[in-house]
């Protein structure tokens, strides 16, 4: 999955009660919500170990 701003890797970040999609390249965060529809199977694996996540 690529970064919308600079298209780099977005990789699952998880912290104590939120995950975020972190890109490896810029850093830049982002919530689940704002990339959901861009999700790839590798992505959605990895996510569907969550019992919930967070939107803060």
């Amino acid at each position: 999955m690529n970064c919308p701003e600079c298209k780099g890797k977005l990789e699952v970040h998880r912290m104590c009660r939120r995950v975020r999609m972190r890109c490896t390249e810029c850093r830049k965060e982002f919530q689940i919500h704002e990339v959901a529809s861009e999700l790839d199977q590798e992505t959605e694996e990895i996510l569907e170990r969550y019992t919930a996540i967070i939107y803060d």
